[in-house]
């Protein structure tokens, strides 16, 4: 199962500079944890120690909100694209959620 995952520039130190990988899993989660086989520390910026998204990271799949499709359980097809955006926010607060997303 080949699923195509668009990286964000924040997250591309991870994946050695690809802003577009592959990676395999029936679910989100399961996904997720494929690429951090591949990129290790990639799951621990997306996801938090309780297991759930992190707040001011947004994913899609084929441009649906995973909000709305279960979240880390949303389903993966072969052929499915996941982009992964972190949230935009204003003042302070939005730069000290990108700092956190890129582990700094």
């Amino acid at each position: 199962m080949a699923i195509e995952v668009r990286i964000p520039t924040i997250l591309r130190s991870y994946t050695g500079g690809s802003k577009t990988v592959d990676g395999a899993g029936d679910s989100l989660g399961g996904l997720l944890s494929d690429l951090d086989g591949k990129y290790p520390g990639l799951r621990g910026r997306l996801v938090t120690e309780e297991g759930g998204l992190h707040r001011f990271v947004n994913v899609y799949v084929n441009d649906e909100d995973v909000r709305f499709l279960g979240s880390l359980e949303a389903k993966l097809s072969d052929g499915d694209t996941v982009t992964i955006l972190p949230a935009v926010a204003g003042g302070a607060f939005g730069f000290a959620a990108l700092a956190a997303l890129a582990g700094r």
